[in-house]
């Protein structure tokens, strides 16, 4: 059983000690460490989990670490876990930097430790239902808005959002980014809360993503267009449809209950059909730490690597470069 302790102990870090106090027979919690005492003695009695005056005396007792905290801190935590060869579990982004990123990347292979990025949507079960159906995207349209926070406010509505949807179009569209394109304000905060961004690919795709944390209702949908396929995605109602078109056989022609798409002149008409694939429900956090349980015991790559946050990291960061000129 894997030893494991929570750096960070606000919204995510007790998200984190609740779910792996919950996972006692893949890891065994030792405690958590935050910077705020009052909080941390106030945790202690709430949850009965041993808070840690000190990180370093933490990281002694422990396997993996799972950092939680704001991403200004993201990289020292994960860097001092590292160099002690501890396994570790960063939430999104992976770092304030391109360049920490890439000193946590050569420091990582250097402890042959494995990284996890909590890019937590990989694990929604309606993406998990849409990624077999998702293999050639040539266009990709992406909403993602929530109500004003001051939790996320210490970094750009891009990263704080947007960076979700960047990784699940890295994940899927098997391309290098050729250009970026960007706007986006800042209205309360003193980063952009709403931001809008085009993202084109060497294979042709698109992408189009916009980005709010000032919207009055909460929406996250991405909608994916194929040659012959739409594949809708509500990650947060956890819903999948798929919509296929088929070139029509004789012996449909005259079917009163098929939907026929009549298409341009000179070209065949199309069938149209759905498909509902199944969505196996779970805990999205959860069903993460349980892979990287699983990663660390079998020796095999995370599902989102440090390679992955570090690329979803470039790309957000390269937008925000944009959005930066458009002020």
């Amino acid at each position: 059983m894997l030893k494991v302790g929570v750096i960070g102990a606000g919204h995510l870090g007790q998200i984190h000690l609740k779910i792996l106090n919950k996972l006692n027979k893949d890891y065994e919690l030792i405690g958590f460490y935050d910077s705020d005492k009052e909080k941390s003695k106030k945790l202690n009695r709430e949850l009965r989990i041993k808070s840690f005056k000190k990180f370093e005396d933490l990281l002694k007792e422990t396997d993996v670490i799972t950092i939680a905290t704001p991403t200004k801190s993201h990289f020292e935590y994960a860097k001092e876990a590292i160099k002690a060869h501890k396994h570790v579990f960063i939430e999104k982004p992976i770092s304030n930097s391109n360049e920490e990123a890439e000193t946590l990347i050569k420091l990582s292979n250097e402890a042959s430790v494995k990284i996890q990025i909590g890019h937590v949507e990989r694990f929604n079960p309606a993406f998990i239902a849409a990624e077999p159906f998702c293999k050639h995207p040539l266009f990709i349209e992406t909403h993602r808005l929530s109500e004003f926070n001051i939790r996320g406010t210490d970094v750009s509505v891009v990263l704080d959002l947007m960076i979700h949807d960047i990784d699940i179009i890295l994940s899927i569209v098997k391309s290098n980014v050729k250009k970026i394109h960007a706007s986006g304000v800042a209205l309360i905060s003193d980063q952009p809360d709403i931001a809008n961004a085009r993202i084109e690919f060497d294979n042709g795709c698109v992408a189009n993503l916009t980005a709010s944390r000032m919207s009055l209702k909460k929406m996250r949908k991405t909608r994916i267009f194929e040659k012959d396929a739409y594949v809708s995605i509500d990650f947060l109602e956890k819903k999948t449809e798929i919509i296929k078109l088929s070139d029509i056989k004789n012996s449909e022609k005259d079917d009163p209950y098929a939907i026929i798409l009549e298409t341009a002149k000179g070209k065949k008409d199309k069938k149209i059909y759905f498909e509902n694939p199944e969505i196996i429900e779970n805990n999205a956090i959860e069903e993460e730490f349980k892979c990287f349980k699983n990663s660390i015991q079998n020796d095999t790559k995370p599902i989102v690597s440090i390679e992955d946050g570090y690329y979803a990291l470039q790309i957000a960061n390269k937008i925000i470069e944009k959005l930066n000129t458009f002020k």
